[in-house]
């Protein structure tokens, strides 16, 4: 398994020196990757009262291509991944000539975990239907395949024309992982037609986990793919229990088959549960006390 970290940036703030803390103390420890999640907009929630806590404008969300820019620069080896990039609500076009650059400078780093998102506010906002998000992302990762495969492409879909024309600079290797988050069924089938991996943050490890992943097996041998390519994310925090508990988990999910391991110590919903304190020194201090724990297992 590869070990990931979820940057608590919600918690602590975006200040350049915090963010960059955070990334080179995972990078000294011996993480793989670093994961940002995507929100361009968050919601007023005065004017909403039965809104709840999630994605409001308290929330703070740097860009993800900026961040992970920013972060190549300060780092070295330690890789990046959208978790996930909610891509109907941007151009796609636009997303690849992003993406396809933050691969570049940081020296082909980038896994690019999308999804479709939930916030109708947000779609609004940036003047993309809300409605046809689901259908609308499976052309939009044609569109980007092409894009980051050729110097220039003729595409004409229902949502999409490119005229002879393509990106530059591309991805070094023509392509960029995609790895796609969500559990609807429709999600599943979209992994195994064209995804590397699966981000999957419903359930614990057990039997809906399992069936889950299993599912998925099927379609992707459906689709003439071979299920070992297709790799298994979740998400793991120390906010129950203590270091056998996080072992226990760690060693559950390595035996149902996950290959990514990501620490979100501030994420709360499902399953999981934060950790009480949201210093940064707290958040600095559950990078190397985790990674003890499981550091065997990866």
């Amino acid at each position: 398994m590869k070990l990931g970290y979820m940057l608590p940036l919600i918690d602590v703030g975006g200040d350049p020196a915090v963010v960059r803390e955070l990334a080179q103390t995972a990078e000294g420890l011996g993480y793989d990757h670093l994961g940002a999640p995507d929100h361009v907009l968050g919601v007023n929630a005065v004017s909403r009262p039965n809104w709840g806590a999630r994605n409001t404008s308290r929330d703070l969300f740097h860009d993800p291509f900026v961040l992970f820019g920013y972060l190549s620069a300060c780092t070295t080896r330690i890789g990046f991944s959208t978790q996930v990039l909610i891509l109907p609500q941007r151009q796609a076009a636009l997303v690849a000539k992003q993406a396809a650059c933050v691969d570049l400078l940081s020296g082909g780093r980038l896994r690019l975990g999308i999804g479709v998102g939930w916030n109708e506010a947000e779609y609004v906002a940036l003047n993309e239907n809300f409605r046809n998000r689901g259908r609308r992302s499976e052309e939009q990762v044609a569109v980007m395949r092409e894009l980051w495969a050729a110097p220039h492409v003729d595409f004409q879909g229902e949502w999409h024309r490119i005229p002879d024309a393509g990106i530059n600079p591309r991805p070094a290797a023509g392509r960029i992982p995609l790895w796609y988050g969500g559990h609807e069924d429709v999600t599943l089938r979209r992994i195994a037609k064209w995804g590397d991996g699966w981000i999957m943050l419903a359930h614990p490890p057990g039997e809906a986990a399992s069936a889950a992943l299993d599912r998925l097996h099927d379609y992707t041998r459906q689709a003439g793919r071979d299920p070992a390519e297709v790799g298994f994310e979740v998400w793991v925090s120390m906010g129950i229990g203590n270091e056998a508990n996080w072992r226990a988990e760690a060693e559950a999910w390595k035996r149902l088959g996950v290959t990514h391991l990501t620490l979100n110590n501030w994420f709360g919903r499902y399953h999981h549960r934060r950790i009480s304190e949201r210093s940064l020194k707290a958040h600095l201090s559950s990078l190397g006390r985790y990674r003890a724990v499981v550091a065997d297992l990866l």
